[in-house]
């Protein structure tokens, strides 16, 4: 695929780091064409962030290993000119966005490529107002950095690169970090300089659905090779392929995949919206069948922990009440905060980036002291007792699995925990052995050698093996392929199921409802509403409320059960809605 004029041409890549090792790329060939917007998507350690490097040329310029095959930008092979020279062509944006900053305040940080790279002084202002209102953040141009959240940096870091005008565009996982308003705010940024400007976009990308509406093209790739390269429709209609490689699908795109397996459709082109989902279905029941409705009523999430009712006088183990807070020197703020958690519960946490999500977990873990009202934990109020002795019943799962991790092999880091709390080191270490075979971790490796999602799994395998009462994770998926992301929950789920209480703040609403039984809903430092998961991404106007986008499944219900029968209303299951709609065909 690709136009006739390639922007960035790759020529039987291959790279290695070191000698010896596995290529993580293995001749590879890529035409992308100028204006063009693609999406690239492969399980963890597939090559994905090594074809950013190679495109960006940080690879040959910045990392050092074997190169075969040419990379040729503008016409121009990257080992002949500078990683400067490349620079002025191709802005990219890493993964680890910690990593990119330079400067302390958001301005100094636009400041710092625009004069590195010589724009004239009567252009700086006119460019660096302009990328900061592209991107929406024109109010935190005076902030410091270390004072935003992490999707507020994902932005300065986008507007820091837009401001020097590239041609090209390259972002690794530029919304891992993002609730799904501003991820979706984030591509609607690069659809506009894409098709306003010309700029050609790679957008390396976990969320898949995403993808598939803003690309007009997806590269998979898999072990260091590219496993498919086309269309969005063309990709996601080999789903069970991707999900054996350990990479996603739309979930509507489960549903029309599904449909065609079980020979009610024909097999093709997948669904990739709700809308063309919706008009598949409405296409394939008759009228009367609509009326005949579903046979049985849409099961819970296999994934969630079984819902247990609280036993009469049961104790929460996590309790807030009236609970009030504010940073020094101003910040986000959280206010009246109350809720309570009871031994085996899953509860999730949602609302957009600022909505004092993170706050609340400190709070919790007892790294932030409420300003007035409580927080309690196993009975112990977090203002009372040192951070170490809530530590010992509450153990948390940062957003950044790097501050966290301090020692030199993994089986080190997980026994860490256990010792910390008395265990003896040989109990420690025989427990941390089983659990790194559980996750399928290198034991004898050093943490940081790891791919980032590897890296997160060894961090939560310090918590796992510690069996804590409750658990605090702050964006657990983040930065995870499919099959990692799947491990880690029905780890999540198991700890649930053995009477840990789990509270989890996560932006990726297609996990939250595959295995949360409750949402608590925040905005603007409150929180909004509780209830079950179900009932409560139903609620259209608190989803508005709280700039969150409900699960495609839930939407999908929603547009069903108006358009086709009230029978789809509070399904959020793949399996219950493509049965319901057998039920209606083999019935109609």
């Amino acid at each position: 695929m690709g136009t006739a004029t390639p922007i960035i041409e790759l020529r039987d890549v291959s790279f290695s780091y070191d000698r010896g090792r596995d290529k993580a790329l293995d001749a590879v060939s890529l035409s992308i064409g100028s204006g063009e917007f693609v999406g690239v998507i492969g399980p963890s350690g597939a090559g994905k962030s090594t074809l950013a490097a190679v495109m960006g040329g940080a690879i040959p310029h910045h990392f050092s290993g074997q190169l075969f095959g040419a990379t040729l930008v503008d016409g121009h092979d990257t080992c002949d000119v500078t990683l400067t020279d490349i620079s002025r062509l191709v802005g990219s944006v890493l993964q680890d966005i910690d990593a990119q900053m330079v400067a302390s305040v958001v301005e100094d940080e636009m400041l710092f490529g625009l004069e590195n790279f010589g724009v004239p002084h009567d252009k700086i202002e006119e460019r660096l107002a302009g990328a900061l209102a592209s991107v929406g953040i024109s109010g935190l141009r005076d902030r410091e950095i270390a004072t935003l959240s992490g999707g507020q940096k994902q932005k300065v870091a986008i507007a820091a690169i837009l401001a020097l005008e590239p041609r090209v565009l390259v972002l690794d996982e530029p919304t891992a970090a993002l609730d799904p308003a501003s991820s979706r705010h984030v591509f609607d940024i690069l659809r506009q300089v894409n098709e306003r400007m010309g700029i050609t976009i790679v957008v390396i990308e976990q969320k898949v659905a995403l993808l598939s509406e803003y690309c007009a093209r997806v590269v998979v790739m898999e072990k260091g090779r590219m496993a498919f390269d086309g269309t969005p429709h063309e990709v996601f209609a080999h789903g069970e392929e991707l999900r054996t490689m350990g990479v996603d699908s739309p979930r509507v795109a489960r549903i029309s995949n599904s449909l065609a397996r079980r020979g009610l459709i024909e097999p093709g082109l997948p669904c990739l919206n709700v809308a063309e989902a919706t008009s598949l279905v409405a296409g394939l029941v008759g009228p009367d069948a609509r009326e005949v409705g579903a046979s049985r009523a849409p099961a819970a999430s296999p994934h969630a922990p079984a819902a247990r009712p609280h036993a009469e006088g049961a104790e929460p183990i996590v309790e807030l009440t009236g609970v009030n807070f504010t940073y020094p020197g101003g910040g986000a703020s959280v206010r009246d905060l109350a809720m309570r958690v009871y031994p085996g519960e899953l509860v999730g946490i949602v609302g957009q980036n600022g909505a004092g999500k993170t706050t609340l977990t400190k709070l919790l873990n007892g790294l932030l002291k409420p300003s007035s009202g409580e927080v309690r934990i196993a009975g112990l109020s977090t203002s009372e007792v040192p951070t170490s002795t809530i530590a010992a019943h509450c153990a948390t799962l940062f957003q950044n699995p790097d501050h966290q991790i301090c020692k030199d092999t993994v089986l080190e880091e997980i026994a860490f925990g256990l010792e910390l709390h008395g265990v003896d080191p040989a109990e420690a270490s025989e427990r941390a052995v089983k659990v790194a075979e559980r996750f399928g971790l290198p034991a004898d490796e050093a943490p940081f050698s790891l791919s980032r999602g590897q890296r997160q799994m060894v961090a939560l395998a310090s918590v796992v093996v510690c069996e804590p009462e409750v658990v605090l994770l702050d964006e657990p998926t983040s930065g995870l392929d499919y099959r990692e992301c799947m491990t880690v929950m029905e780890t999540v789920r198991e700890m649930a199921d053995r009477g840990s209480a789990i509270i989890m703040v996560c932006h990726d609403m297609e996990v939250v409802s595959d295995f949360a039984e409750r949402l608590v809903v925040m905005a603007n430092g409150q929180i909004l509403e509780r209830g079950v998961a179900a009932e409560v991404f139903s609620n259209g106007p608190l989803m508005e409320r709280a700039y969150v986008a409900p699960p495609q499944m839930v939407q999908l219900a929603s547009e069903l059960s108006r358009e086709v029968s009230p029978a789809f209303a509070q399904m959020s299951e793949v399996s219950d809605i493509v049965d319901a709609i057998e039920g209606m065909i083999v019935r109609g």
